[in-house]
């Protein structure tokens, strides 16, 4: 990846997943060298990394918004 990219802990959801895609769709498109492909892949799993953390903040503050406790639901039998 030879242009500077910020640091993954400053994109927002939005900015990390379009990127991600963009990896993901260069991957099976292109052909690389393997330097370059490890570079991508691992830039990709810790978009993947942010991007779920975000959502994991997002879901745990609409519970405490919304007022739900957060329980563990375990199936009856």
């Amino acid at each position: 990846m030879s242009k500077e990219l910020p640091p993954v802990e400053e994109l927002t959801y939005e900015g990390a997943f379009t990127e991600l895609e963009t990896i993901i769709n260069t991957l099976e498109a292109d052909e690389q060298t393997l330097d370059e492909i490890l570079a991508k892949f691992e830039r990709g799993q810790a978009l993947a990394r942010h991007c779920a953390a975000l959502l994991d903040q997002a879901e745990l503050k609409t519970k405490q918004l919304s007022g739900d406790e957060i329980i563990d639901f375990e199936l009856g039998e």
